[in-house]
Order: structure tokens, then sequence, then C-alpha cells
């Protein structure tokens, strides 16, 4: 139930107002001065006030300040623009002129709580972003990653465009969140398109829009991503699959800032700041005739290199803890933790898909743990300790997998074999089938 605070000097006003609403599901306190009101209570404790705009000692301007977060809507006799312009600038959320009738003044407390729950809900889901995927403190404390930090301080307060570079799994899309957050368009949107994941034939389509019978299909006009992104940050992810016609599209706006969609006759301004990504070689690909030489050099302004998992293993046990944390926060379990043995095997694992790597390998150990104990085995990276060998870093994990299981076949069962490797019996016998990997059955 709302609790709604009412400032208004006329009792018979105030008590009418206290009357309606409370008939509406709303908790309703009155005062008749805003002196007496944080006599009597502290302001925070409200989802809204409405207070009129003259009041005996300090006025409803006043009532504004005070109120910190929360929303005030003057109530006003003078229904002049200059009083509603003068309270809006002050930051009240809407004004309502006297005399009001009853349902204009309910709709009108409706909507402002309604718009601040949206802001509260927002600012949570922000705050619960940043604790998932750290902003201003992206894991890592190797003389590598402190690189990375030092050149996002540098580069995120400009518009300058920025080219990230990294395997994938590194976290690249988490750079380009820190470049906007850290940017003066961090309240503007930050639109995120990964180019390998639209079909080359919906990509122009998708990124500058479209109008109305541009195409079969196109039932309607429609706004592009980049101009979905006007005024924040636009970061295309592999953008080394743009085909040719998105590549030339792609330069006219970073030369011009402007977009033309798909059929129209007529350019549309757009200002945005392109972040972009790919694990690709652009400079051989540029060679290859694969991708514009003057669109490289305009995307590679600024170049921020992300290290590889295996580069910076000293972060691995703290990265890991974070993941770890995470993973029992969204999966409703108790806390948990790593025994020495799971911290020493992932510090000696290759990771060839890195941090994505490690946080699904985390979470699939969370799920399949039943103590608050994580180990070697539930991550399923010991089976190499248990076979006598040391990891050899240069396989995948499919040839890891098939290394061990012929290694140890023969002296484990096909139970003992799935536990040591963290996966059910099923998922090892299906494994085996999709790479041709039967038992070997023993001589005699």
């Amino acid at each position: 139930m709302p609790e709604i605070l009412v400032i208004e000097d006329e009792s018979i006003i105030r008590e009418a107002i206290q009357r309606h609403l409370s008939k509406h599901g709303m908790r309703v306190a009155g005062a008749e001065s805003l002196e007496q009101a944080l006599s009597e209570d502290t302001l925070e404790r409200f989802d809204l006030i409405l207070a009129d705009m003259r009041l005996p000692g300090r006025n409803g301007l006043e009532v504004i300040k005070e109120a910190g977060e929360v929303p005030v809507v003057i109530m006003t006799s003078y229904a002049s623009i200059r009083s509603a312009v003068e309270a809006m600038r002050e930051g009240a959320v809407d004004y309502i002129a006297k005399p009001f009738d009853n349902d204009d003044l309910r709709l009108t407390v409706e909507r402002a709580l309604r718009e601040h729950t949206l802001k509260r809900q927002n600012r949570a889901l922000k705050a619960q972003l940043n604790a998932d995927y750290p902003v201003n403190g992206i894991i890592g404390e190797s003389a590598q990653m402190q690189k990375v930090f030092e050149r996002i301080n540098r580069v995120a307060p400009t518009d300058t465009t920025v080219l990230i570079l990294g395997e994938s799994g590194t976290g690249k899309e988490l750079v380009a969140r820190a470049l906007h957050e850290q940017s003066t368009r961090r309240d503007a949107p930050l639109i995120a398109v990964n180019c390998a994941a639209i079909p080359e034939s919906l990509i122009e389509a998708e990124l500058f829009g479209h109008e109305k019978g541009a195409f079969t299909g196109a039932d309607t006009a429609r706004e592009g991503l980049v101009e979905a992104a006007n005024g924040g940050t636009l970061f295309l992810d592999e953008i080394a699959e743009l085909p040719a016609a998105a590549q030339a599209r792609l330069l006219r706006v970073l030369q011009e800032s402007e977009i033309r969609r798909v059929g129209a006759s007529h350019s549309r301004q757009v200002d945005i700041r392109l972040v972009a990504a790919t694990h690709r070689d652009l400079p051989a690909l540029v060679d290859n005739g694969a991708f514009r030489e003057d669109l490289y050099f305009r995307i590679n302004v600024m170049e921020i290199r992300l290290p590889s998992l295996r580069e910076r293993t000293e972060d691995i046990p703290s990265l890991a803890e974070f993941l770890l944390k995470k993973a029992c926060q969204q999966l409703n379990r108790p806390m948990m933790r790593f025994d020495a043995d799971a911290l020493e095997v992932m510090a000696a694992y290759n990771w060839p898909g890195n941090v994505r790597e490690l946080e699904n390998i985390i979470e699939r150990a969370v799920i399949l743990t039943d103590s608050d104990i994580v180990t070697s085995e539930s991550l399923g990276l010991s089976a190499a300790r248990e076979s006598g060998t040391k990891l050899d870093l240069t396989l995948s994990l499919e040839d890891y997998f098939c290394e061990f299981v012929r290694v140890n076949e023969s002296t484990m069962t096909e139970t003992e074999l799935a536990q040591k490797l963290g996966i059910s019996r099923k998922a090892l016998w299906e494994r085996r089938q999709r790479l041709g990997l039967q038992r070997q059955r023993q001589a005699g």
C-alpha cells in the first residue's frame, strides 16, 4: 500500500484529499506546513508527497528540496505557466491546478507513483547488473588486466571509437559496457549487436532500419539498431562478420553521422559512439579483401586487447571465487567454496573458452555439488591428475576427453570414468557415440 503525504494548509481540502485517496487503497498522512511535516516524521518514508505551492512558512518549492528521492506533485491555485514551469524546474514530477477533479487528482498520483516505481526498479536492475558484471572492478589483478583498466579509464570519457580485440569468452562485451558506463553517454542507451548472429540477408535492415515496402515482408517502417543507439553507444560485436554492403553503410555513419534506412530516399542524423569487437585478425582480412581498409582505420582509433585466461592465470582464484558467489546467488544455493585441489586444477587448465568457459563450468559444478565444497571432480577438470599425467595445455576439450578415456578405460568402469570427468554416465555414453569412441575390448 503506497504511503502519501499531503501538505496543505486548508484543512477542508487536505482532509478531502486524504479521504479520496484512502478510498483507493492508499495510506495518507496530512500536515498543514512543511515545518509540521518535518517535525512529525521523515519525508523519506513516503512514496509520494502532494504539496501546495503556497504554504505558511516555507513554500511548496522548499518541499521539493527537502524530499530528496521522494517524488513531489505540486498543487497550485495559480494555474499559470510560470508556476508550473518553476515547480518542474525545481524537480517536481508533476503539478495539478486547483480546483481539480478528484479523478484527475487520483490519476495524477497513480501515474507519479507508477513512474517512480519504474525508476526504482531500473536502479535496482542496474545495481544487480553491476553486481553480476562489475563495471568499475572487472576482475583481474594481473599486469595485463591493469593495462586494460588503464586504457578503459583513459578512453571512456571521450567519444573516441574503440576496437576491442581478444579471443572468444574473454569479456569483450563487459569492456564495452564499462566504456559506456564511464562515459558522458551513460544515461543514454547501450545497444549491443552480435553481427555474426544476424543473417546476412537481414543485417542491413536490422542495423539501419527500413521503410515500408522496402522489401518483401516490410509491412511497416522500422527503426534500426543504429538509430536506437542515438545519443548513446553502439557496440558491434564480431564486426569482422559484417558483409560488404553493411560495411559501406557503417562507414558512412562514422564519416557523416547519418544513416539512410533501406528503401529510404533521405538520410537521418544520428549521434552515436561506436565500440567494435572481434576475435579475428582484421589486418589479414583487409589484405584478403574481406574487410574494408577505410573502415578498419575508422574503427581502430583506440585499441584495447584483452588477454586470454591462460595468459593471466594469477587472476583465476579471485575470478573463480567471484563467479562461484554469483552462481550460488543465481541458483539460490547456500554459499560454497573451492577446495585447494580445485583451485590448483583450475590454474593448470588451458581454458580454451576463457572466462565464459570458466563461468559455465562453475555453474555446472554448483548444480551438481551436494555439499558446500566444490571439488576438482565436480568441476570435471581432475581427470588428468587421476591418470597420473600432467594436463596437456594444447589439447582442446574434445581431444582431452578422448585422451583421458583411452588412457583410463582399461582400469576404470564407465561409472568411474563419468565421475572423474564430472559428467553423468549417460552423457559419457552420448559423447562416446558422437566421437566414435567405442570402448575397447580387453584381450583374453
